[in-house]
């Protein structure tokens, strides 16, 4: 098992350990998921799947909750703060 995962978040690439969910990952690069109405950032609020407050871009398939998703090697994710903020 590799000693870390190489994951690209908003264009930065980021290490992580095998294991981590994307969820968690978007919180050790302090990147917010969204920005709600009133501009303040969101993450995840359940951790379960239930919320939606997680949802990102994952390898290119939109609105998926991160988590549920584990990080693999070489994924990106990219969040849109002022796409879910409008």
């Amino acid at each position: 098992m590799p000693e870390y995962v190489s994951v690209s978040i908003n264009g930065v690439p980021n290490r992580v350990a095998p294991g981590t969910t994307v969820a968690a990952a978007l919180l050790l690069a302090a990147q917010p998921n969204r920005i709600s109405v009133t501009g303040q950032p969101r993450s995840p609020l359940c951790g379960m799947g239930i919320c939606f407050e997680c949802c990102a871009v994952v390898n290119g398939v939109p609105h998926r909750r991160t988590c549920q998703i584990l990080c693999e090697p070489n994924m990106t994710v990219e969040t849109d703060p002022m796409e879910f903020g409008k």
